[in-house]
């Protein structure tokens, strides 16, 4: 009887005051969260609550399943499995806390500087999403080392590996020398301020917004829900156009090839009209000037500005739409046209037009033209 009443006290005790604190430890953050809402720490905190009852449970049964005599056969692989356990459940915890106080920091700052400096929020959650993705590498590594060295073998072994470990470095990074690569360029990309997490950019002429950036691979989210991802490294190493660097303001250039009777100042102040009547012009500037001509057309450009790299495509797309409708409406004559008319004949040697054909058709033979004795 005592065998099975010893395990399922110990082992139901621990799971139950496990229950109650967990309970207890939630529901304290809970209140100051609704005490605090100007901060979301105690609200992020509550996402630690599984790997913290994980870990308060594994503490629990460590050191007091020998007491319990579960296993008694196997008590050192109980004890080793629970140490597994009790070292992941923390990492895991801290990983989780760890989030949860960058977070709040970040959250703090942006709603403090997100009208006055956009910019800089974004390249703060760059720095803070790299942050914390190399924080989660450090804490796997050392729960990982921590794991292999509760094995005998693995301490035994642990003069050895050291020895070896400058070999292994410098094999290793000849292995990896593009993912090494890679990797700097990702901290060279956080710190360097070179791109941001939503960012306007240009690369291998596609157009879209920077989505993604890791310690290895950056993700664009081109204009039609396609997306590209491509190593940090290129980044670094290639010219690209970023069109959020400094200021998001942006001007834009809408062109038309019309005839050379199109009516210049009545389009310049339809310009005016059109972009008055369009929500995503800036209202800083705008002008309409010949920029070319050839011999059946002339280029009118049109030069639009607006807040940033969304909203210069609406206000070019508008004026050039709401100019051809205006113009096919208005003055159809302004429009490009193909010449169809007959080419002038070309004066003979006394000055007169004479017609290339006779009325049947047929080419016309024109008599010798007497010539004058000297």
């Amino acid at each position: 009887m005592e065998t099975i009443l010893r395990p399922l006290i110990v082992v139901g005790g621990s799971v139950l005051l496990t229950l109650v604190i967990g309970w207890a430890t939630d529901l304290l953050l809970r209140k100051a969260d609704g005490r605090h809402p100007e901060t979301p720490l105690w609200g992020l905190l509550r996402r630690a609550r599984i790997p913290y009852q994980l870990l308060l449970c594994a503490a629990l049964l460590r050191g007091s399943y020998i007491e319990a005599r579960v296993f008694p056969d196997h008590q050192e692989g109980v004890g080793r499995t629970l140490t597994l356990v009790l070292i992941g459940s923390a990492a895991w915890m801290v990983i989780r806390i760890a989030a949860a106080v960058v977070e709040t920091s970040y959250s703090r700052y942006a709603h403090a500087h997100a009208e006055r400096n956009p910019a800089r929020v974004r390249r703060v959650r760059t720095q803070v999403s790299l942050i914390m993705r190399v924080v989660s590498a450090v804490v796997g590594v050392v729960a990982v080392s921590s794991m292999l060295l509760t094995f005998p073998a693995m301490q035994a072994a642990g003069a050895s590996l050291l020895a070896s470990a400058g070999i292994l470095g410098i094999v290793a990074g000849v292995a990896a020398q593009s993912t090494l690569s890679n990797m700097f360029a990702g901290f060279q990309i956080a710190f360097g301020d070179m791109v941001r997490m939503g960012d306007t950019v240009v690369v291998d002429g596609e157009w879209g917004t920077v989505e993604e950036i890791t310690l290895t691979f950056l993700t664009v989210r081109t204009w039609d829900e396609r997306r590209i991802t491509m190593p940090v490294s290129y980044f670094t190493s290639k010219p690209f156009e970023n069109w959020s660097r400094g200021s998001p303001q942006m001007t834009g250039t809408v062109f038309w090839h019309l005839d050379h009777s199109a009516p210049l100042e009545a389009m310049r102040e339809r310009l005016r009209d059109i972009l008055r009547e369009c929500p995503a012009w800036d209202g800083r500037d705008y002008n309409l000037t010949v920029t070319d001509t050839t011999p059946n057309t002339m280029q009118v450009r049109a030069l639009v500005t607006a807040k940033d790299a969304d909203d210069i495509w609406t206000v070019r797309v508008t004026v050039r739409e709401g100019m051809i409708r205006w113009l096919a409406d208005e003055h159809p004559y302004a429009l490009p046209r193909v010449s169809t008319a007959d080419a002038a004949p070309r004066p003979s040697r006394d000055g007169f037009h004479r017609p290339r054909r006779s009325p049947d058709g047929a080419p016309r033979r024109f008599p010798e033209q007497p010539t004058k004795s000297l």
